[in-house]
């Protein structure tokens, strides 16, 4: 009787062991062919995008997204791979073959942006930039070398001041205004005298930017508003206000813009911030 009841605890242990590799096996398979899905789904809708819009479409979104078997979020800015990738496919692109730049970023690093910046200047054909949310920082840099900036009616641009590690130039400046030089360690005198190069090489180069659509001394005044560090670097710089500043913004938005947006989703760590359920219109089916 012992051995009976032993073998069949021991077949009992076997089935369990397999169950759970066919578990662990299947949950693998999910995580590796999703985002395979999800690649493919992106680049279908783009390809959409560009046989409707007869352009070639870049998208540039930054999201924090759940990444490997280990589901780590990783948030994501620009940078020189994004250079790299987006300067191979305009240097793919004939040159007056209209280009159309989704951005959805939060900025990155000022010279991949200005990278991506002096390419899009070089372009004969219509550059048009896409804003579904928000083009911060260097999103915005880019945004301005565009000939037409699309943005929903609640998106946002951002000042394009520069920041040395997590402080705005603009405010270690005014450091110098605050204390005597005396009374300032090395290291942050250091800083002020990068923070001013920096501060005037960002204004030549938004400058230089906006002379393609702007006159002369209506891009000075421009620049200088962007990058001196006027506002916060996470003011939001809105529809009316773009207008206001004299940039070409249109809210004319195509709706496959948000189709793709919808392909980029946010980590699926813990509970979900935000929920909503469809509409019902009358008694027909949710909408």
């Amino acid at each position: 009787m012992e051995a009976a009841s032993g073998s069949r605890w021991d077949r009992l242990l076997r089935r369990t062991r397999t169950l759970l590799v066919i578990v662990l096996g299947a949950a693998m398979l999910q995580q590796m062919c999703g985002p395979v899905r999800l690649a493919g789904a992106r680049d279908d809708l783009l390809d959409r995008l560009q046989q409707e819009r007869q352009s070639r479409v870049i998208a540039m979104i930054h999201r924090q997204e759940t990444l490997s078997l280990f589901g780590v979020p990783v948030s994501s800015s620009i940078g020189i791979e994004d250079s790299e990738a987006v300067l191979r496919a305009i240097r793919l692109t004939p040159t007056d073959q209209p280009i159309d730049l989704v951005l959805h970023t939060p900025g990155g690093l000022v010279l991949a942006a200005e990278q991506i910046a002096m390419a899009l200047l070089e372009r004969t054909g219509k550059v048009t930039v896409f804003v579904p949310h928000y083009a911060m920082s260097g999103g915005t840099l880019l945004a301005l070398t565009a000939d037409e900036i699309v943005m929903d009616p609640h998106a946002v641009l951002g000042p394009v001041d520069p920041q040395i590690g997590d402080m705005p130039a603009a405010s270690i400046v005014k450091l110098l205004e605050l204390k005597p030089p005396h009374q300032i360690s090395d290291e942050m005198l250091v800083l002020t005298d990068i923070a001013q190069k920096a501060r005037g090489q960002v204004a030549a180069f938004v400058d230089h930017a906006l002379l393609k659509h702007m006159p002369r001394e209506r891009a000075a005044l421009l620049a200088t508003a962007l990058s001196e560090g006027r506002w916060t670097h996470d003011f939001p710089i809105t529809v009316d206000m773009a207008r206001q500043l004299g940039l070409p913004v249109s809210t004319k938005m195509p709706p496959l813009i948000y189709e793709l947006m919808d392909l980029y989703p946010q980590s699926g760590e813990g509970r979900p911030s935000v929920m909503y359920v469809p509409l019902r219109s009358g008694k027909g089916p949710p909408q």
